[in-house]
């Protein structure tokens, strides 16, 4: 059984206002150059700023219709790598939208050096939103070691969004043996799960760990979107408890 996409795909839908998702089509691990057997969704997400530009919350792959749809939205401007592994896709959307500004996170300027992927990035996320996106978005730093990545929340529909901190994988939708994989790391829905090359340095690092559940309280989400499974549509403050703890 091949993995279940979230149809339709490369369609933008609407969460909330000012706010949408994409699903794209399914990629496959790569380690070392070899890609690995391993499916997964894809899916970005789109925020339409006050001053009319769009953001790209990891973009999927690039597709002509998808990108003349979201032309009709808004100015295409920020292309954002939340983490140093979702960034495959940011140079084609770039090379179709030369004006865009391209948004690295800590670590994705060498892994995609050493890789040799051609993209190029402008500017560097930091601890504080920039004053493109200050008015509607809030950003925080998921302190996950290697693995860490940039949550952000957005204010008018209190969605927090996520890339790989936390995943829901809808186990009808995986093969074996991958389900059965998935499963024992506890990472599928309806729960969802705290990405397990994460739990460690999340352990580690109390410090800030208790900086972001204080962010996070604070802001008391009630959506959570999700890069890789099914979104939480509400009760994301209740999930963020239980995976992170507070």
């Amino acid at each position: 059984m091949p993995t279940a996409l979230y149809e339709p795909i490369n369609v933008y839908k609407p969460i909330a206002s000012g706010i949408g998702i994409v699903d794209g089509p399914i990629e496959h691990l790569v380690i070392a150059g070899v890609i690995l057997p391993l499916p997964f969704t894809t899916r970005m997400t789109v925020v339409l700023l006050s001053n009319g530009e769009l953001l790209l919350h990891s973009p999927i792959r690039f597709d002509r219709a998808l990108a003349d749809e979201l032309r009709g939205l808004g100015k295409i401007r920020h292309l954002v790598s939340p983490n140093q592994f979702h960034y495959a896709h940011i140079a084609e959307w770039a090379r179709a939208f030369p004006d865009a500004i391209t948004w690295a996170s800590p670590g994705v300027r060498r892994r995609a050096c050493a890789r040799r992927a051609n993209v190029m990035f402008v500017r560097d996320l930091g601890d504080k939103p920039p004053e493109e996106w200050e008015p509607d978005l809030d950003q925080t730093l998921f302190p996950g070691g290697y693995f860490k990545e940039f949550l952000f929340f957005h204010r008018a529909s209190s969605t927090l969004i996520v890339t790989d901190a936390i995943i829901n994988i809808e186990l009808q939708k995986m093969p074996e043996p991958w389900r059965t994989a998935t499963k024992i790391s506890r990472m599928h829905a309806p729960r969802g799960g705290l990405f397990f090359g994460m739990r460690l340095p999340w352990l580690l690092h109390r410090r800030k760990a208790a900086a972001v559940r204080a962010t996070l309280r604070q802001w008391n989400p009630q959506r959570l979107l999700l890069s890789h499974g099914k979104c939480f549509e509400s009760g994301a403050d209740e999930a963020v408890r239980r995976l992170f703890g507070g």
